[in-house]
Protein backbone atom coordinates (compact mmCIF):
# COMPACT_ATOMS: atom_id res chain seq x y z
CA UNK A 1 0.00 0.00 0.00
CA UNK A 2 1.51 3.37 -0.62
CA UNK A 3 0.35 6.83 0.50
CA UNK A 4 -1.89 9.08 -1.16
CA UNK A 5 -1.18 11.95 -3.75
CA UNK A 6 -2.50 15.18 -2.92
CA UNK A 7 -0.71 15.84 0.31
CA UNK A 8 2.71 14.34 -0.68
CA UNK A 9 2.67 15.99 -3.57
CA UNK A 10 1.72 19.51 -2.13
CA UNK A 11 4.45 18.89 0.73
CA UNK A 12 6.91 17.57 -1.79
CA UNK A 13 6.74 20.96 -4.01
CA UNK A 14 7.52 22.79 -1.08
CA UNK A 15 10.58 20.64 -0.60
CA UNK A 16 11.58 21.13 -4.16
CA UNK A 17 10.95 24.61 -4.43
CA UNK A 18 12.26 25.68 -1.47
CA UNK A 19 16.04 24.77 -3.57
CA UNK A 20 15.95 21.57 -1.44
CA UNK A 21 16.49 19.02 -4.73
CA UNK A 22 15.69 19.04 -8.28
CA UNK A 23 13.39 16.19 -9.01
CA UNK A 24 10.40 15.93 -11.13
CA UNK A 25 7.10 16.76 -8.85
CA UNK A 26 4.36 14.63 -10.04
CA UNK A 27 0.96 16.56 -10.76
CA UNK A 28 -1.11 18.21 -7.63
CA UNK A 29 -4.61 18.80 -8.13
CA UNK A 30 -5.56 22.83 -7.27
CA UNK A 31 -6.63 24.31 -3.72
CA UNK A 32 -7.40 27.26 -5.27
CA UNK A 33 -9.34 28.70 -8.63
CA UNK A 34 -7.15 31.66 -8.48
CA UNK A 35 -5.47 31.78 -11.55
CA UNK A 36 -1.78 33.08 -11.66
CA UNK A 37 -1.69 36.03 -14.43
CA UNK A 38 1.66 37.20 -16.21
CA UNK A 39 2.91 40.35 -15.13
CA UNK A 40 3.16 43.03 -17.67
CA UNK A 41 6.18 45.24 -17.41
CA UNK A 42 4.79 48.71 -18.42
CA UNK A 43 2.27 48.48 -15.26
CA UNK A 44 5.27 47.83 -13.23
CA UNK A 45 5.52 50.04 -10.01
CA UNK A 46 8.44 51.97 -9.18
CA UNK A 47 9.69 49.59 -6.30
CA UNK A 48 9.07 47.00 -9.09
CA UNK A 49 11.18 48.55 -11.98
CA UNK A 50 13.57 48.09 -8.95
CA UNK A 51 13.66 44.77 -7.80
CA UNK A 52 13.49 43.82 -11.56
CA UNK A 53 16.91 45.71 -12.12
CA UNK A 54 18.73 44.85 -9.26
CA UNK A 55 17.90 40.89 -9.92
CA UNK A 56 19.42 41.47 -13.38
CA UNK A 57 22.39 42.76 -11.74
CA UNK A 58 22.78 40.21 -9.28
CA UNK A 59 21.92 37.45 -12.45
CA UNK A 60 25.08 38.99 -14.32
CA UNK A 61 27.72 38.56 -12.14
CA UNK A 62 29.18 35.32 -11.71
CA UNK A 63 29.41 34.24 -8.11
CA UNK A 64 30.28 30.18 -8.18
CA UNK A 65 32.90 28.93 -6.60
CA UNK A 66 35.06 28.39 -8.92
CA UNK A 67 35.62 31.98 -10.79
CA UNK A 68 33.01 33.98 -9.20
CA UNK A 69 33.03 36.89 -7.18
CA UNK A 70 31.31 37.40 -4.13
CA UNK A 71 32.80 40.41 -3.45
CA UNK A 72 31.49 42.26 -6.69
CA UNK A 73 27.56 41.24 -6.40
CA UNK A 74 27.93 42.44 -2.46
CA UNK A 75 29.40 45.49 -3.07
CA UNK A 76 26.83 46.29 -5.78
CA UNK A 77 24.23 45.60 -3.69
CA UNK A 78 25.74 48.12 -1.29
CA UNK A 79 26.30 50.91 -3.90
CA UNK A 80 22.51 50.68 -4.18
CA UNK A 81 21.92 51.48 -0.42
CA UNK A 82 24.15 53.94 -0.62
CA UNK A 83 22.83 55.57 -3.25
CA UNK A 84 19.67 56.01 -1.83
CA UNK A 85 20.80 57.20 1.30
CA UNK A 86 21.99 54.79 3.79
CA UNK A 87 25.00 55.89 5.73
CA UNK A 88 28.10 54.12 4.99
CA UNK A 89 28.66 52.49 8.63
CA UNK A 90 25.53 50.68 8.11
CA UNK A 91 26.35 49.59 4.97
CA UNK A 92 29.50 46.68 5.34
CA UNK A 93 30.96 44.55 3.14
CA UNK A 94 33.36 41.95 4.66
CA UNK A 95 34.66 38.67 4.24
CA UNK A 96 37.61 36.63 5.01
CA UNK A 97 39.41 36.17 1.87
CA UNK A 98 38.69 37.67 -1.80
CA UNK A 99 36.02 36.97 -3.85
CA UNK A 100 34.21 35.64 -0.52
CA UNK A 101 32.56 38.66 0.05
CA UNK A 102 29.31 39.40 2.16
CA UNK A 103 26.87 42.67 2.39
CA UNK A 104 25.34 43.44 6.16
CA UNK A 105 23.25 46.17 6.28
CA UNK A 106 21.27 47.82 8.62
CA UNK A 107 17.79 49.71 8.55
CA UNK A 108 17.73 51.66 11.95
CA UNK A 109 14.51 51.54 14.24
CA UNK A 110 13.59 53.02 16.74
CA UNK A 111 15.07 52.51 20.26
CA UNK A 112 12.25 50.05 21.65
CA UNK A 113 14.62 46.89 23.34
CA UNK A 114 13.79 44.84 20.61
CA UNK A 115 16.74 42.78 19.42
CA UNK A 116 16.77 43.03 15.37
CA UNK A 117 14.70 41.02 12.20
CA UNK A 118 17.48 39.20 10.25
CA UNK A 119 16.66 39.08 6.51
CA UNK A 120 18.92 36.58 5.15
CA UNK A 121 19.96 35.10 1.69
CA UNK A 122 23.17 34.02 -0.19
CA UNK A 123 24.01 35.69 -3.29
CA UNK A 124 26.90 32.27 -4.22
CA UNK A 125 25.26 29.86 -7.06
CA UNK A 126 25.85 26.25 -7.75
CA UNK A 127 27.99 26.22 -11.20
CA UNK A 128 26.52 26.63 -14.24
CA UNK A 129 28.27 25.44 -17.56
CA UNK A 130 26.98 27.38 -20.45
CA UNK A 131 27.12 24.42 -22.66
CA UNK A 132 24.96 22.60 -21.01
CA UNK A 133 22.14 25.41 -21.05
CA UNK A 134 20.54 26.61 -24.12
CA UNK A 135 20.31 29.93 -22.51
CA UNK A 136 22.97 31.85 -21.44
CA UNK A 137 23.24 31.20 -16.98
CA UNK A 138 24.82 34.95 -16.58
CA UNK A 139 22.53 36.65 -18.68
CA UNK A 140 19.33 38.06 -16.87
CA UNK A 141 16.86 36.85 -19.92
CA UNK A 142 12.93 37.83 -20.04
CA UNK A 143 10.53 35.53 -21.97
CA UNK A 144 7.22 33.74 -21.81
CA UNK A 145 6.73 35.19 -18.36
CA UNK A 146 9.74 34.36 -16.87
CA UNK A 147 13.35 35.91 -15.89
CA UNK A 148 15.92 33.71 -16.50
CA UNK A 149 19.46 33.28 -15.21
CA UNK A 150 21.30 31.20 -12.65
CA UNK A 151 20.15 32.49 -9.40
CA UNK A 152 16.59 33.10 -10.20
CA UNK A 153 15.08 31.15 -7.56
CA UNK A 154 18.22 30.07 -5.68
CA UNK A 155 18.79 32.75 -3.92
CA UNK A 156 19.10 35.95 -5.73
CA UNK A 157 15.47 36.70 -6.30
CA UNK A 158 14.87 37.12 -2.21
CA UNK A 159 18.47 38.98 -2.28
CA UNK A 160 17.23 41.41 -4.59
CA UNK A 161 13.84 41.45 -2.96
CA UNK A 162 15.16 42.29 0.26
CA UNK A 163 17.33 45.29 -1.13
CA UNK A 164 14.98 46.66 -3.48
CA UNK A 165 12.23 46.63 -0.29
CA UNK A 166 14.92 48.49 1.89
CA UNK A 167 15.10 51.08 -0.68
CA UNK A 168 11.43 51.57 -0.60
CA UNK A 169 10.81 51.30 2.83
CA UNK A 170 13.55 54.41 3.34
CA UNK A 171 11.55 56.10 0.61
CA UNK A 172 8.21 55.77 2.50
CA UNK A 173 9.62 57.05 5.60
CA UNK A 174 9.02 53.82 7.58
CA UNK A 175 10.29 53.62 10.72
CA UNK A 176 10.20 50.45 12.06
CA UNK A 177 10.49 49.65 16.13
CA UNK A 178 13.68 47.41 15.86
CA UNK A 179 16.52 47.57 13.19
CA UNK A 180 16.34 45.21 10.54
CA UNK A 181 19.23 43.68 9.34
CA UNK A 182 20.26 42.42 5.78
CA UNK A 183 22.82 39.91 5.07
CA UNK A 184 23.68 38.85 1.80
CA UNK A 185 26.25 36.28 1.95
CA UNK A 186 28.74 33.81 0.26
CA UNK A 187 29.30 30.10 -0.02
CA UNK A 188 26.10 28.26 0.77
CA UNK A 189 26.02 26.42 -2.23
CA UNK A 190 29.58 25.07 -1.70
CA UNK A 191 33.34 26.22 -0.89
CA UNK A 192 35.22 26.90 2.38
CA UNK A 193 33.90 30.17 3.59
CA UNK A 194 30.57 30.12 4.65
CA UNK A 195 29.35 33.90 5.00
CA UNK A 196 26.70 32.96 7.81
CA UNK A 197 29.57 30.71 9.74
CA UNK A 198 31.91 33.33 9.33
CA UNK A 199 30.03 36.30 10.03
CA UNK A 200 28.95 34.38 13.44
CA UNK A 201 32.69 33.54 14.70
CA UNK A 202 33.48 36.99 13.81
CA UNK A 203 31.30 39.22 13.67
CA UNK A 204 28.29 38.30 15.76
CA UNK A 205 26.75 41.83 16.71
CA UNK A 206 26.66 42.43 13.14
CA UNK A 207 23.95 40.06 12.69
CA UNK A 208 22.70 38.93 15.86
CA UNK A 209 18.65 39.18 15.95
CA UNK A 210 15.56 37.91 17.68
CA UNK A 211 15.00 36.01 14.76
CA UNK A 212 15.72 35.53 10.99
CA UNK A 213 13.83 35.23 7.76
CA UNK A 214 15.52 32.85 4.78
CA UNK A 215 14.91 30.60 1.81
CA UNK A 216 14.05 27.00 2.93
CA UNK A 217 10.06 27.93 2.28
CA UNK A 218 7.91 28.21 -0.82
CA UNK A 219 4.85 28.55 -2.75
CA UNK A 220 3.40 25.38 -4.32
CA UNK A 221 1.71 26.23 -7.69
CA UNK A 222 -0.18 23.67 -10.77
CA UNK A 223 -1.25 25.16 -13.89
CA UNK A 224 -1.08 28.63 -12.53
CA UNK A 225 -2.72 28.39 -9.27
CA UNK A 226 -1.35 28.39 -5.84
CA UNK A 227 -1.51 25.47 -3.49
CA UNK A 228 -0.01 25.95 -0.30
CA UNK A 229 2.86 28.58 0.82
CA UNK A 230 5.61 26.52 2.77
CA UNK A 231 7.19 27.95 5.64
CA UNK A 232 10.27 26.25 6.88
CA UNK A 233 10.54 26.02 10.65
CA UNK A 234 13.08 23.01 11.33
CA UNK A 235 15.75 20.95 9.18
CA UNK A 236 17.51 17.46 10.38
CA UNK A 237 20.95 17.71 11.37
CA UNK A 238 23.74 15.90 9.31
CA UNK A 239 26.06 13.31 10.76
CA UNK A 240 28.47 11.24 8.39
CA UNK A 241 30.00 7.64 9.83
CA UNK A 242 32.53 5.95 8.20
CA UNK A 243 32.09 1.88 8.78
CA UNK A 244 35.89 -0.04 8.36
CA UNK A 245 36.90 -3.41 9.36
CA UNK A 246 40.46 -4.39 8.81
CA UNK A 247 41.65 -7.98 8.31
CA UNK A 248 44.95 -10.03 7.74
CA UNK A 249 44.05 -10.96 4.23
CA UNK A 250 44.90 -14.05 2.24
CA UNK A 251 45.07 -15.80 -0.75
CA UNK A 252 41.99 -15.71 -3.09
CA UNK A 253 41.97 -19.30 -3.20
CA UNK A 254 42.24 -20.24 0.20
CA UNK A 255 39.02 -18.42 1.20
CA UNK A 256 37.67 -18.01 4.98
CA UNK A 257 34.47 -16.89 5.80
CA UNK A 258 36.23 -14.11 8.14
CA UNK A 259 36.65 -11.68 5.59
CA UNK A 260 36.25 -7.83 5.96
CA UNK A 261 33.99 -7.63 2.89
CA UNK A 262 31.66 -10.07 4.38
CA UNK A 263 31.74 -8.81 7.61
CA UNK A 264 31.02 -4.71 6.31
CA UNK A 265 28.24 -6.55 4.04
CA UNK A 266 26.51 -7.87 7.16
CA UNK A 267 26.90 -4.67 8.36
CA UNK A 268 24.80 -2.53 5.94
CA UNK A 269 22.17 -5.12 5.67
CA UNK A 270 21.52 -5.22 9.56
CA UNK A 271 21.76 -0.67 9.37
CA UNK A 272 19.01 -1.19 6.40
CA UNK A 273 16.73 -2.90 8.10
CA UNK A 274 16.67 -1.16 10.95
CA UNK A 275 13.67 1.86 11.38
CA UNK A 276 14.51 4.61 14.02
CA UNK A 277 11.63 5.29 16.31
CA UNK A 278 8.91 7.68 14.91
CA UNK A 279 9.26 11.02 16.92
CA UNK A 280 7.37 14.11 16.06
CA UNK A 281 8.50 17.96 16.93
CA UNK A 282 6.22 21.12 16.87
CA UNK A 283 6.83 21.48 13.23
CA UNK A 284 6.78 18.01 11.91
CA UNK A 285 3.43 17.54 14.42
CA UNK A 286 1.49 20.97 12.86
CA UNK A 287 2.60 19.57 8.99
CA UNK A 288 0.73 16.82 9.32
CA UNK A 289 -2.31 18.11 11.45
CA UNK A 290 -2.60 20.58 8.52
CA UNK A 291 -2.21 18.33 5.60
CA UNK A 292 -4.35 16.40 6.95
CA UNK A 293 -7.19 18.75 6.39
CA UNK A 294 -6.65 18.61 2.95
CA UNK A 295 -7.34 15.06 2.30
CA UNK A 296 -9.56 12.43 3.24
CA UNK A 297 -9.56 8.19 3.49
CA UNK A 298 -6.68 6.50 4.18
CA UNK A 299 -4.25 9.38 3.51
CA UNK A 300 -6.12 11.48 5.59
CA UNK A 301 -6.59 8.57 8.39
CA UNK A 302 -2.94 7.61 8.65
CA UNK A 303 -1.41 11.32 9.13
CA UNK A 304 -3.97 11.45 12.00
CA UNK A 305 -2.78 8.08 13.06
CA UNK A 306 0.80 9.06 13.49
CA UNK A 307 -0.05 11.98 15.64
CA UNK A 308 -1.64 9.61 18.03
CA UNK A 309 0.59 9.14 21.18
CA UNK A 310 1.65 6.41 20.70
CA UNK A 311 1.62 6.75 16.85
CA UNK A 312 -0.47 4.33 15.37
CA UNK A 313 1.85 1.45 13.66
CA UNK A 314 -0.54 0.75 11.01
CA UNK A 315 -0.18 4.42 9.97
CA UNK A 316 3.56 4.27 10.29
CA UNK A 317 4.19 1.01 8.12
CA UNK A 318 1.26 3.13 5.50
CA UNK A 319 4.02 5.80 5.20
CA UNK A 320 7.38 3.50 5.70
CA UNK A 321 8.17 3.55 1.92
CA UNK A 322 7.15 6.72 0.79
CA UNK A 323 10.42 8.19 1.59
CA UNK A 324 8.90 11.79 2.03
CA UNK A 325 7.20 11.35 4.84
CA UNK A 326 9.19 8.26 6.45
CA UNK A 327 12.22 11.15 6.15
CA UNK A 328 10.17 13.34 8.41
CA UNK A 329 8.79 10.60 11.14
CA UNK A 330 12.16 9.88 12.11
CA UNK A 331 15.97 9.91 12.13
CA UNK A 332 17.41 8.37 8.91
CA UNK A 333 20.87 6.27 8.14
CA UNK A 334 22.07 5.43 4.82
CA UNK A 335 24.82 3.78 3.03
CA UNK A 336 25.95 6.11 0.10
CA UNK A 337 30.05 4.91 -0.06
CA UNK A 338 31.74 1.42 -0.86
CA UNK A 339 35.62 0.79 -0.72
CA UNK A 340 36.90 -2.93 -0.34
CA UNK A 341 39.87 -5.02 -1.17
CA UNK A 342 43.21 -4.13 -2.89
CA UNK A 343 43.75 -6.92 -5.62
CA UNK A 344 41.50 -9.19 -7.25
CA UNK A 345 43.52 -12.51 -6.26
CA UNK A 346 43.83 -11.98 -2.86
CA UNK A 347 41.47 -11.60 0.42
CA UNK A 348 40.38 -7.66 1.39
CA UNK A 349 42.67 -6.64 4.03
CA UNK A 350 40.27 -3.54 4.42
CA UNK A 351 36.64 -2.73 3.75
CA UNK A 352 35.36 0.46 4.25
CA UNK A 353 31.97 2.27 3.56
CA UNK A 354 30.28 5.62 4.21
CA UNK A 355 26.52 6.06 6.23
CA UNK A 356 25.00 9.35 5.99
CA UNK A 357 22.38 10.44 8.59
CA UNK A 358 19.93 12.87 8.59
CA UNK A 359 19.23 13.36 12.54
CA UNK A 360 16.05 14.89 14.48
CA UNK A 361 16.37 17.93 15.81
CA UNK A 362 17.09 17.50 19.52
CA UNK A 363 18.45 13.78 18.84
CA UNK A 364 21.58 13.10 20.70
CA UNK A 365 24.61 12.17 17.89
CA UNK A 366 26.11 10.05 20.37
CA UNK A 367 22.73 8.06 20.57
CA UNK A 368 22.40 7.45 17.19
CA UNK A 369 25.99 6.30 17.09
CA UNK A 370 25.52 4.11 19.98
CA UNK A 371 22.49 2.74 17.66
CA UNK A 372 24.33 2.24 14.80
CA UNK A 373 26.72 0.21 16.80
CA UNK A 374 24.03 -2.06 18.75
CA UNK A 375 22.48 -2.70 15.37
CA UNK A 376 26.03 -3.83 13.20
CA UNK A 377 26.66 -6.03 16.59
CA UNK A 378 29.91 -6.82 15.42
CA UNK A 379 33.53 -5.56 17.31
CA UNK A 380 35.19 -6.10 14.04
CA UNK A 381 33.42 -3.29 12.68
CA UNK A 382 34.16 -0.09 13.79
CA UNK A 383 31.65 2.90 13.57
CA UNK A 384 33.11 6.60 13.55
CA UNK A 385 32.08 9.88 12.55
CA UNK A 386 33.73 12.20 10.01
CA UNK A 387 32.14 15.26 10.91
CA UNK A 388 31.48 17.27 13.94
CA UNK A 389 27.80 17.57 13.39
CA UNK A 390 26.21 21.01 13.76
CA UNK A 391 22.63 21.11 16.02
CA UNK A 392 19.82 22.55 14.45
CA UNK A 393 16.62 23.22 16.81
CA UNK A 394 13.16 23.47 15.68
CA UNK A 395 12.56 26.96 15.37
CA UNK A 396 9.20 27.80 17.47
CA UNK A 397 6.18 29.13 15.41
CA UNK A 398 4.99 31.29 17.76
CA UNK A 399 1.53 33.35 17.08
CA UNK A 400 3.65 36.48 16.11
CA UNK A 401 5.37 34.66 13.33
CA UNK A 402 3.09 32.26 12.00
CA UNK A 403 0.03 34.51 12.62
CA UNK A 404 1.83 37.29 10.67
CA UNK A 405 2.68 34.59 7.82
CA UNK A 406 -0.89 33.48 7.94
CA UNK A 407 -2.67 36.98 7.43
CA UNK A 408 -1.03 38.13 4.80
CA UNK A 409 -1.05 34.62 2.85
CA UNK A 410 -4.82 34.84 3.63
CA UNK A 411 -4.81 38.68 2.58
CA UNK A 412 -3.24 38.10 -0.70
CA UNK A 413 -3.80 34.31 -1.55
CA UNK A 414 -7.87 33.60 0.16
CA UNK A 415 -7.68 29.76 0.80
CA UNK A 416 -4.65 28.88 0.49
CA UNK A 417 -3.23 27.11 3.49
CA UNK A 418 0.11 27.49 5.49
CA UNK A 419 1.95 24.32 6.07
CA UNK A 420 4.43 24.45 8.28
CA UNK A 421 7.58 22.18 7.44
CA UNK A 422 10.74 20.75 8.38
CA UNK A 423 13.61 20.04 5.27
CA UNK A 424 15.36 16.63 5.78
CA UNK A 425 18.41 18.45 3.79
CA UNK A 426 20.13 21.82 5.14
CA UNK A 427 20.09 25.50 4.68
CA UNK A 428 22.58 28.50 6.19
CA UNK A 429 19.35 28.23 8.84
CA UNK A 430 21.51 25.69 10.29
CA UNK A 431 24.20 28.09 11.77
CA UNK A 432 21.75 30.61 13.01
CA UNK A 433 20.01 28.60 14.69
CA UNK A 434 22.47 26.34 16.76
CA UNK A 435 23.94 30.23 17.95
CA UNK A 436 20.38 30.99 19.23
CA UNK A 437 18.66 32.64 16.58
CA UNK A 438 15.34 30.79 15.72
CA UNK A 439 15.34 30.92 11.36
CA UNK A 440 12.01 30.89 9.04
CA UNK A 441 12.34 29.50 5.54
CA UNK A 442 9.53 32.20 4.22
CA UNK A 443 9.25 33.95 1.08
CA UNK A 444 5.77 33.76 -0.41
CA UNK A 445 7.65 32.70 -3.81
CA UNK A 446 5.40 30.71 -6.11
CA UNK A 447 6.79 27.89 -8.54
CA UNK A 448 5.23 25.32 -10.66
CA UNK A 449 6.05 22.24 -8.85
CA UNK A 450 6.36 19.77 -11.98
CA UNK A 451 8.97 22.47 -13.33
CA UNK A 452 11.94 23.38 -10.53
CA UNK A 453 15.12 24.47 -12.03
CA UNK A 454 16.90 25.13 -9.00
CA UNK A 455 20.43 23.84 -9.39
CA UNK A 456 19.51 22.62 -12.50
CA UNK A 457 19.07 23.93 -16.95
CA UNK A 458 17.65 27.04 -18.05
CA UNK A 459 17.05 28.20 -13.89
CA UNK A 460 13.68 30.53 -14.26
CA UNK A 461 10.97 32.59 -11.98
CA UNK A 462 7.77 33.36 -13.14
CA UNK A 463 7.89 37.05 -13.37
CA UNK A 464 4.48 37.53 -11.73
CA UNK A 465 5.73 35.42 -8.47
CA UNK A 466 8.69 37.67 -8.29
CA UNK A 467 6.71 40.61 -7.77
CA UNK A 468 4.10 38.81 -5.45
CA UNK A 469 7.15 37.50 -3.21
CA UNK A 470 8.24 41.09 -3.36
CA UNK A 471 5.04 42.26 -1.82
CA UNK A 472 4.80 39.35 0.76
CA UNK A 473 8.04 39.75 1.83
CA UNK A 474 7.46 44.04 2.05
CA UNK A 475 4.54 43.21 3.84
CA UNK A 476 5.57 40.27 6.55
CA UNK A 477 9.12 42.49 6.48
CA UNK A 478 7.26 45.25 8.00
CA UNK A 479 4.43 43.42 9.81
CA UNK A 480 7.19 41.63 12.15
CA UNK A 481 8.93 44.88 12.76
CA UNK A 482 5.82 45.79 14.80
CA UNK A 483 5.04 49.23 13.88
CA UNK A 484 1.88 51.31 12.80
CA UNK A 485 3.54 53.02 9.59
CA UNK A 486 1.35 52.04 6.65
Amino acid sequence: MTAGKTAFQISLALFLIAGCGQEQAPVAEPVTDEPATVAVESDLLPHQLLARELLRELIEINTTDSVGDNDAAAQAMADRLLAAGFPPEDVIVLGPVERKGNLVARYRGRDSGRKPLLLLAHIDVVEADPADWTLPPFTFIEEDGYYYGRGTTDNKDEAAIYIANFIRMKEEGFQPDRDIIVALTADEEGGDHNGVQWLLENHRELIDAEYALNEGGGGAMKDGRRIANGVQASEKVYQTFTLEVTNPGGHSSLPLKDNAIYHLADALIRIRNHDFPVSLNEITQMFFERSAELEDGELADAMRGVLQSPPDPAAIAYFSDTPFYNSRLRTTCVATRLDGGHADNALPQRARATVNCRVLPGESIDAVHSTLETVIGNDQVSVTRVNSATPSPPSPLTPEILGAIESITEAMWPGVPVIPTMSTGATDGLYLRNAGIPVYGVSGLFGEIDDVRAHGQNERILIESYFDGQEFLYQLTKSLSRSDTK
